[in-house]
């Protein structure tokens, strides 16, 4: 299976989590809305990661979600960055047929929902800095990682 990159927007991500951004002018932004934690006794984790660029096209078999927590990349330091996307299927598991793999540019950020299956952070111009918060309860539900069919993300016209 092939996917096309796209352009991330609010209204085309809206099924999967909201689009981070910082005003246009002075002033700020809240986003608590979009953080999700189905967990009591869940805690905040607020981590910093460094990832390598790959090149496009880029093929994989893997998606990931966290069933009870709300997940949020903000860039620090990046180029764009892939945000791959996709709803349950019938059996609970990724309908990679109905995926979409959006171009995160360098200034947006992204909540990924609870439960919302999402391809693990991948980037392509350069190294690239992020802060990802999400809640932990330290259990085995905290990540789900899946095998699915092959597919590649190619670059948009």
């Amino acid at each position: 299976m092939r996917l096309t990159l796209e352009p991330l927007t609010a209204e085309a991500f809206a099924p999967f989590g909201e689009v981070l951004a910082c005003p246009a002018g002075p002033g700020r932004v809240y986003t608590e809305a979009a953080l999700s934690n189905r967990r009591a006794q869940a805690k905040p984790s607020l981590s910093f990661s460094t990832k390598e660029p790959t090149a496009l096209p880029i093929a994989s078999t893997t998606m990931e979600r966290h069933l009870y927590s709300s997940q949020s990349f903000v860039p620090m330091d990046a180029g764009r960055w892939l945000v791959l996307v996709a709803p349950h299927g019938a059996d609970g598991g990724p309908d990679m047929t109905r995926a979409r793999a959006f171009a995160a540019a360098p200034d947006q950020g992204v909540t990924y929902g609870a439960d919302v299956w999402h391809h693990p952070s991948t980037v392509f111009d350069r190294t690239a800095r992020f802060a990802i918060f999400m809640w932990k309860d330290g259990s085995s539900e905290d990540d789900e990682f899946v095998q699915v069919a092959p597919f590649t993300v190619v670059e948009g016209a």
